[in-house]
């Protein structure tokens, strides 16, 4: 996907855009969003809001969703949070495990910039329509 697409992405998206999420990769079946840590997606002992783990989550999860070029809603997220970041940038990285006519299952990691895990998740999707419609 070129930088073109994703920005169009990005933009479009104005709670990704709020919190410091941005989309960096978008190919069939997959996705990837990222966050650079400031003020304000710290909680009140310095470390990463475990809203802002979900809300990654729960956005590279859609993102791997609508790769194939349809519109889903959040059915159902899980997370299971592993260590805390302070600083840097994080990244969740989505992969499709299951794909149907209506639903689809998308597992999550979110790693720091030296690749340790700190959260995992599964997030199902609901197909809406094409992305036309």
């Amino acid at each position: 996907m070129t930088q073109e697409m994703l920005d169009k992405i990005n933009q479009a998206n104005a709670f990704m855009h709020h919190n410091h999420i941005r989309v960096v990769r978008q190919e069939r079946d997959q996705a990837a969003v990222s966050l650079e840590l400031c003020p304000d997606s710290l909680n009140p002992f310095g470390m990463l809001h475990g809203g802002a783990y979900f809300t990654m989550a729960d956005c590279a999860g859609g993102a791997a969703a609508r790769s194939d070029g349809r519109r889903y809603v959040t059915l159902e997220g899980s997370i299971h949070f592993i260590r805390a970041a302070n600083e840097g940038t994080v990244t969740a990285q989505a992969r499709v495990r299951y794909r149907g006519g209506t639903t689809c299952l998308v597992e999550i990691d979110i790693k720091d910039e030296t690749e340790r895990l700190l959260a995992t998740g599964n997030f199902t999707f609901f197909c809406v329509g094409t992305l036309e419609t």
